[in-house]
């Protein structure tokens, strides 16, 4: 059986002001993004695209969402594995191709991410593998074959983890 899980953004433009879209210089990429019970988010477009570099492009949460699906189900298989992640940062590259005639599509994304482990301590006998490079990288491999957003796009999601970091 398999489950289905729906997801409701409302998206109201707040860039219309006096005159609209009579023109594309006349008008505000300016709208918010709100869900439920959350803090609004200010959207624009990216500035490239006329928008207010203040503001949240789609570009950018795009490439924010599958950085955070990766992290999501890494800490998730981090803890299964037995790893105790202290503490992980992804700088998150996406690129995007535009054609002439203004259509465009993400060509690849490049998570990058730095975690940092707890190492057990030499005493303890629930340890029995030791913390790895190899052993990070064989969860991040698995948190990308199971982030749904990942398995959702249609271009390389590549990652690139630094190598591993110990907290004392």
């Amino acid at each position: 059986m398999t489950a289905t899980h729906t997801y409701t953004v409302d998206v109201t433009w707040t860039g219309a002001g006096h005159t609209g879209t009579t023109s594309y210089t006349a008008y505000s990429r300016d709208h918010d993004i709100s869900i439920p019970g959350r803090p609004v988010l200010l959207g624009s477009a990216d500035p490239a695209f006329r928008g207010d570099p203040a503001r949240y492009s789609p570009e950018q949460l795009f490439v924010a969402s599958l950085s955070e699906c990766h992290m999501l189900w890494f800490l998730h298989l981090a803890a299964r594995d037995g790893v105790v992640v202290v503490g992980y940062e992804d700088e998150a590259v996406g690129t995007m191709r535009v054609e002439s005639a203004g259509a465009g599509q993400f060509i690849n994304v490049v998570l990058r991410p730095r975690v940092t482990v707890r190492l057990p301590a030499a005493d303890d006998p629930t340890s029995t593998r030791p913390v790895t490079d190899a052993r990070l990288a064989a969860v991040h491999e698995l948190a990308h074959e199971h982030c749904f957003v990942s398995r959702s796009v249609n271009f390389p999601v590549l990652i690139e983890p630094a190598r591993l970091t110990t907290a004392d």
